[in-house]
């Protein structure tokens, strides 16, 4: 599968046009770039030359976002497949790996909870969580409301007494040979003191999970059966018991209307669209009742009408989750290659998968029913964004005036360096992109260079780091002979693992006045590097701070601008003394423990990633200690003992313990 490389420049989308009759007419998949390299569009086609021409037009017949994208790009490749599948599969697998800015990008409008059962474990356990899905665990859901999915969990656990205890709670049982309150009201079964078998334990696992995927009638009939049969042996304790066990499942179905007759598994989709934004709302259906509820916003980047915004999100939410896939999809109007979407969801899913546009009955119903749900949705994100947006995109400009840069700085990132006098000195990098944090690439480091107490060279340090991984990123990802995945990529082909430091920001902010900013411009000259701008805002009069400029830039107190540098200043203050917080804890644990006799450096951090801090050992007993591996009781005692006297209470203090959360710096006040 070649991959076609074009040319570069800044004059347009006609400065780097493939030449007439390059681009092959079979199906593919193809990649805008950007001038740094950075992919900023992936699109699929069944006929590459007729897509890729569409976009080499004038720029006035183009729809707005459309002809923002092919003027921001500088080049454009592709890549041929044998299949339209295929073609679907490299697109979901580019999209994932490249997370492109043009591409519609589905984003949760809320926090849905889920019902997960861990199968991974020996003991599974059954919890109400949120965030994303973790591998060894089933999922239910999601649901609207987790208040609901406990009380249905409270009632099925009387029918179904599966652990659903933490780690701690079941690992204490199981020392004291004690099972907690649940085990004593028949809500568990007990698995931690061993009146249940692993293998009878997972058992009631499977019977609870085949009730919650929907299978419920086959239980309702065995248990009014057994409880007919115990009546009739007169055994009249039991046959009570699987009554309120009948009453118990008959209320959990309850709270889950029936909507569809005929017992489906099916998911219904809905949209509401308007000329910027797509809103997409979804009701997961299992044997004919609504088990969950989950919404979508996403920016409308292309002039892609209903059918190519149901391929768009059909792609995103199944190809990466083949466990979700169901028996059969409701859409509002059908992707526009239903037929290859219909063979690629199949092969995920390992049996028939069907989309279909209900045109009657109560399949209809249900989807104008969530139709309505998307229309609220959206009109709701509206009304929060609608200022959101605009105060961001203007703190965004007044930044890019003030310091007089060459484009918007939409990704910001903040650096700031955290110590307790000059001991365990660490760093933060925050990310801040169109003006929101992106949590996710928030990065630590530890100094190492520097001796003591040293702010200016740390943060030397820090940026030479940081963006020394730039260029050693953008070095691997070289154009090659042959090579298709040249540019910068988010995901290392050969690892699968992110690439952390892949992208160059916009704006690099220090915490600090001229001499942070001096080292960190002298870090980036060092390197090379002279196309990302460098500022320092010091914190007691919010001054910004330009290199080699006497006087600083002042932006107005009422300034979106100031007000946004602020936040991104505070936050990587925040995430660097909580990364200096959690080491000092770690420091504090292995001092206290030098003197231990037997205890080395390994059974100290097993320690340590046992317990998690000090605190936690400390409230710790003697028996709990000697479970850790490697750890006896002569051990244990001692451990007690030692870490008994260092806390302010075994010392003969008094006293009590704060934190200086400006500093980190640990407070000891007398009682």
């Amino acid at each position: 599968m070649p991959a076609a490389p074009s040319r570069r420049s800044a004059r347009g989308p006609l400065s780097y046009r493939p030449e007439p009759g390059s681009i092959p007419t079979q199906p593919g998949v193809y990649r805008f770039r950007d001038a740094r390299g950075r992919v900023i569009y992936v699109g699929k086609a069944k006929n590459l030359r007729a897509r890729l021409s569409s976009y080499f037009q004038d720029i006035a017949n183009l729809h707005q976002r459309t002809a923002t994208m092919v003027t921001t790009a500088a080049s454009v490749e592709w890549t041929v497949v044998n299949t339209e599948v295929e073609a679907l599969q490299l697109e979901y697998s580019w999209i994932k790996e490249f997370d492109p800015r043009f591409n519609v990008k589905y984003r949760d409008d809320k926090s849905y909870p889920w019902l997960a059962v861990t199968t991974g474990e020996e003991f599974p356990r059954v919890m109400v969580g949120r965030g994303a899905k973790r591998k060894g665990t089933r999922y239910f859901g999601p649901y609207s409301h987790a208040w609901a999915i406990r009380e249905t969990v409270d009632v099925l656990l009387r029918v179904f007494p599966m652990r659903s205890c933490s780690n701690g709670v079941f690992k204490r049982s199981a020392q004291i040979g004690r099972p907690c309150l649940l085990g004593y009201i028949d809500k568990c079964a007990a698995p931690c003191v061993g009146n249940v078998s692993p293998e009878e334990h997972r058992a009631i696992v499977d019977d609870f999970c085949d009730f919650m995927g929907g299978q419920t009638r086959p239980f309702m009939r065995r248990i009014e059966k057994e409880m007919y049969a115990a009546s009739d042996a007169m055994d009249f304790e039991k046959a009570a018991r699987l009554r309120d066990d009948l009453g118990a499942m008959q209320r959990a179905l309850e709270k889950q209307a029936v909507v569809l007759g005929d017992g489906a598994d099916a998911d219904v989709i809905a949209l509401a669209e308007d000329p910027l934004e797509v809103a997409v709302q979804i009701f997961y259906v299992r044997g004919g009742r609504i088990r969950g509820q989950r919404g979508w916003v996403a920016d409308r980047v292309d002039e892609g009408d209903t059918p190519e915004l149901v391929s768009d999100f059909l792609l995103q939410l199944y190809a990466g989750d083949p466990e979700s896939v169901p028996r059969e999809i409701l859409v509002p109007a059908l992707p526009t290659d239903v037929a290859t979407f219909e063979e690629l969801l199949t092969e995920l899913r390992g049996s028939k998968v069907a989309i279909r546009v209900p045109q009657r009955g109560d399949k209809k119903t249900l989807q104008e029913t969530v139709a309505r749900n998307a229309s609220q949705a959206l009109a709701l994100h509206k009304t929060k964004r609608a200022s959101d947006l605009t105060t961001r995109n203007r703190a965004l400009e007044e930044i890019q005036q003030a310091l007089e840069l060459d484009e918007v700085p939409l990704r910001i990132e903040c650096y700031d360096v955290s110590n307790l006098q000059g001991t365990e000195v660490v760093a933060s990098m925050v990310v801040f992109e169109d003006g929101l944090a992106r949590k996710g690439e928030y990065r630590r480091f530890v100094i190492r260079g520097v001796e003591g107490q040293n702010d200016v060279a740390s943060m030397h340090e820090v940026i030479t780091r940081r963006f020394r991984r730039l260029l050693d990123e953008q070095a691997r990802s070289e154009l090659r002979p042959g090579d298709e995945t040249s540019g910068p990529m988010l995901v290392d082909p050969e690892t699968g693992r992110p690439r952390k430091f892949a992208y160059a920001p916009g704006l690099v902010v220090v915490d600090g006045g001229p001499p942070q900013v001096a080292a960190a411009q002298r870090a980036l000259d060092e390197l090379g590097i002279d196309d990302v701008p460098v500022c320092g805002l010091a914190k007691r009069l919010e001054e910004v701070w330009l290199p080699d400029q006497e006087d600083p830039v002042i932006l107005a107190r009422s300034s979106e601008g100031l007000y946004l540098l602020q936040r991104i200043r505070d936050e990587a203050h925040r995430f660097a003394i909580n990364h200096h917080r959690s080491r000092r804890s770690k420091s504090m644990v292995e001092s206290v423990l030098d003197d231990v006799p037997g205890l080395g450096e390994v059974r100290r951090k097993t320690l340590m990633k046992h317990f998690g801090s000090l605190k936690k050992l400390r409230e710790a007993t003697v028996e709990e200690i000697a479970t850790v591996p490697g750890i006896g009781q002569r051990t244990a005692t001692s451990i007690k003992d030692a870490v008994a006297a260092s806390s302010p209470a075994g010392r003969g203090t008094g006293g009590r313990m704060s934190v200086n959360t400006a500093t980190g710096e640990i407070i000891e006040e007398d009682g």
